[in-house]
């Protein structure tokens, strides 16, 4: 697996959390996608519908960040690699799903887990 697709950064607004009040008043989540893939057909046609958009990638992740809330960001960033591995040419996918404004009492630097689905036989 030689190529990959990257989305970094991307923000959307959600209702995760263990508390309440992450539940009621939401907070911004950012997600970091990277899809390996084969794109040497899309890059000798310069066809989109030959690779895998980053728009549709990045559709997929919002739909999910602004989806239900879940307690954990571990299960967000689940259901969007399950989705994401789905995608015609796929091969794998790594998602991280960072929370800027974790209900920490203490200085961090970042809040992050990352999910990684691949296909065995592709």
């Amino acid at each position: 697996m030689a190529d990959r697709i990257e989305l970094i950064g991307l923000e959307a607004y959600g209702y995760h959390g263990v508390f309440e009040h992450e539940k009621k008043a939401g907070q911004k989540f950012l997600v970091d996608m990277v899809v390996w893939t084969d794109f040497a057909h899309a890059a000798s046609t310069d066809a989109i519908t030959d690779t895998i958009s980053y728009v549709d990638l990045a559709n997929i992740a919002v739909e999910l960040v602004q989806g239900p809330g879940h307690d954990l960001i571990e299960t967000l960033a689940a259901q969007i690699a399950d989705r994401v591995i789905q995608l015609p040419g796929a091969m794998a996918t790594e998602i991280t799903v960072h929370k800027p404004h974790a209900p920490i009492e203490f200085p961090f630097a970042d809040v992050r887990v990352v999910a990684r689905r691949s296909h065995k036989s592709r």
